[in-house]
């Protein structure tokens, strides 16, 4: 009874601590896990991964990674005298998953390790790894970078978590990474296009299909029209490429919290955002990175979930894909956006190029077009 259960968990109140100070410090050792997914060795759980290429359903992936990044983050504020946690862990963004396979097999054991790898005051960085068992060794699939806050035991206020202490110049060198992460990932928000301006090269770059698309021939007396645009060859609208979908929200994807679990919005987005990219390149796209899922707003039982997907930014093989996510209360008819989801995927053959249909305006298309473009290149320089 998930009523009676957040009742209970009022109680827990007494047992957060009221600075981070009186809270014992870890180890990385401490939150380090090791978790078998046995495809291989247990042939009944197949059936739940499997996709219609034989492969493994990377949306399941993503659900998996999501829960045990807040198990590690349990193990690390685990108080040996509680027995139970006073602390609401939550997922507060992916900052990155990097894959540098293609195909994830449907018959061979995966291993998912990871542990905790900075601390703030209430947010933690955890670090994951995949690896698939082939000719009995495990080879690496991806690495994934989670962010997850700490709240008191209704959810509802910041709470402090265990410091965290790196032993030996490996662990300090992580730690330095998850600090510079932070900068990024703050630098990256304070240059957002919704705060301030494109740069003169991007400005460039919108301003070079904006002329591309407008239809040259002569009207009138040799005036050319703002509102005659033609589309450039081997190129697509922006706004042809939209995908959308809807979810209802049952209590069966809750978490702990009453709320839908993050993983169930991630599996739903990815896979919404693969059909926008199948149907864009006409051939079987493969996830290449996941990058900057900011969860915005919890996603309450019985909402309408509204996805909406687009081809932001396309280049060669690769396609980059925006998927945004928001909730309808039909109480009070109002929409609030929970997440957005930034998918790059490659195509097996090279694919046309998008080209955004508005320049100005309401919805213009180019600040996605430049939101994508900065989201590839960011991935391109990790991978």
């Amino acid at each position: 009874d998930h009523v009676q259960a957040m009742q209970e968990r009022k109680a827990l109140h007494t047992l957060l601590a009221k600075q981070q100070e009186d809270l014992p410090p870890r180890r990385m050792k401490d939150s380090y896990l090791e978790v078998i997914l046995p495809l291989g060795s247990q042939p009944e759980i197949r059936e739940k991964y499997l996709n219609v290429h034989n492969s493994v359903r990377f949306g399941r992936i993503l659900e998996d990674l999501d829960s045990l990044g807040v198990l590690i983050c349990y193990t690390h504020t685990k108080q040996e005298m509680q027995p139970k946690s006073p602390l609401s862990i939550v997922t507060a963004l992916v900052d990155r998953i990097n894959l540098c396979k293609k195909i994830i097999y449907p018959d061979c054991d995966i291993k998912f390790t990871g542990n905790v790898s900075w601390v703030g005051k209430t947010s933690m960085e955890v670090t994951m790894h995949m690896l698939q068992l082939h000719d009995g060794d495990y080879s690496p699939v991806l690495d994934a970078t989670f962010v997850m806050v700490a709240r008191d035991p209704e959810n509802k206020r910041p709470a402090f978590v265990n410091p965290l202490i790196p032993e030996g110049p490996e662990e300090e060198e992580i730690f330095k990474q998850g600090e510079l992460n932070k900068v990024r990932r703050i630098e990256f928000s304070t240059a957002s296009l919704l705060k301030m301006a494109p740069t003169a090269e991007e400005r460039n770059i919108v301003h070079d299909i904006f002329l591309n698309t407008l239809d040259t021939r002569q009207e009138g007396e040799g005036t050319v029209s703002f509102r005659s645009r033609k589309l450039p060859p081997n190129s697509v609208w922006m706004e042809d490429t939209a995908l959308k979908g809807l979810q209802i929200c049952h209590p069966q994807e809750r978490n702990i919290f009453n709320r839908i679990f993050g993983g169930f919005l991630m599996r739903k987005a990815f896979e919404l955002g693969w059909a926008t990219a199948c149907s864009y390149g006409g051939s079987r796209p493969f996830i290449v990175s996941v990058d900057d899922i900011m969860f915005q707003k919890p996603v309450e039982i019985g909402s309408l979930l509204l996805l909406s997907a687009k081809v932001c930014y396309t280049e060669k093989n690769y396609i980059q894909v925006r998927v945004h996510s928001e909730v309808y209360d039909a109480n009070t008819r109002g929409h609030h956006t929970t997440n957005i989801f930034h998918f790059t995927f490659i195509s097996e053959n090279e694919v046309p190029r998008v080209v955004p249909n508005t320049y100005g305006g309401k919805y213009p298309k180019s600040m996605l077009y430049l939101d994508g473009k900065r989201h590839f290149s960011a991935v391109m320089r990790e991978v």
